[in-house]
């Protein structure tokens, strides 16, 4: 016959024995139960997407457009019709056509476009708008629609005097931007000894420019020939060779890719079919 002692110190054994299983058991059914807390977690999360921006505008009946109004040719407010009129104006009322809603312009600027974007003021923004990684880092750019380049708009009677950047990082000359975009970027990052002079409505420029305020403008290829075309007193140089390389697109909020691949295959659209050529003739080359 066992002892008391024997027996008092296999009960204990099979108590923690019993502790060591239970405490087992509980790990493995939390472990499970995590498991199929994510899974589950997940397939509703793809069972019930947050609700697209694509929804919502056409829910709403209307897409809002931010744009600066002071970018010739793709987007200008005519103070005399009080509208929006450009390249990009047409293709935002096509753009809203294809969806089926109305379209409402937001006015923006150079220098508050993307904070406005955060703060839900527009949809999307249009408007000769440069794909840049920066812009990138904080937004979603569209797909490249045209390709463009930065070239100086100068007087016609100063075509001998300038005819390399390096020309125009003299002392003596005063170079006019507009604050906010990729002008003044360009400029405040490759010139050293001109002089920069900050204007803050962009339609002013090339008028400063033609009447001697200041000497030159560097701009993109594109608004640097249309203002060439427009007044004889100016010139449009170095834009079969610009100082570099970059292509516009339309910005949006980062993270809605419903919004942001349906934009994208709009544009194959309008590519396929010739629409942006149809602009460009319109408002760019005639």
């Amino acid at each position: 016959m066992k002892s008391i002692k024997q027996l008092k110190g296999r009960g204990l054994l099979q108590k923690r024995l019993l502790i060591i299983l239970t405490s087992l058991v509980l790990l493995v059914s939390g472990f499970v139960s995590g498991i199929f807390f994510v899974q589950r977690s997940d397939a509703d999360t793809y069972q019930n997407p947050q609700k697209s921006r694509l929804d919502q505008i056409i829910a709403q009946g209307k897409i809002r457009v931010g744009t600066t109004g002071d970018y010739k040719p793709f987007t200008y407010w005519n103070p005399t019709t009080k509208q929006y009129e450009g390249y990009d104006i047409d293709a935002a009322k096509m753009l809203a056509n294809d969806l089926g809603v109305k379209v409402e312009f937001v006015k923006t600027t150079w220098s508050t476009m993307m904070q406005d974007l955060q703060n839900n003021k527009f949809d999307i923004a249009m408007g000769g708008i440069t794909r840049t990684l920066l812009r990138q880092k904080t937004a979603n750019l569209s797909d490249p629609y045209i390709q463009d380049g930065k070239s100086p708009l100068i007087r016609s009677s100063d075509k001998d005097k300038f005819k390399t950047l390096a020309d125009i990082d003299k002392p003596d000359v005063k170079i006019a931007v507009n604050p906010g975009g990729t002008n003044e970027k360009f400029v405040k990052e490759n010139i050293k000894n001109a002089q920069i002079i900050t204007v803050q409505n962009n339609l002013e420029i090339p008028k400063m420019v033609a009447e001697g305020q200041v000497d030159v403008m560097i701009t993109d290829t594109t608004e640097a020939r249309y203002y060439a075309n427009q007044d004889n007193r100016l010139l449009a140089i170095l834009t079969e060779n610009p100082f570099n390389l970059h292509e516009n697109g339309y910005l949006m909020q980062r993270g809605d890719l419903d919004f942001q691949n349906w934009i994208n295959l709009w544009m194959d659209e309008m590519k396929l079919h010739g629409k942006f050529k149809e602009l460009e003739k319109k408002w760019i080359s005639g």
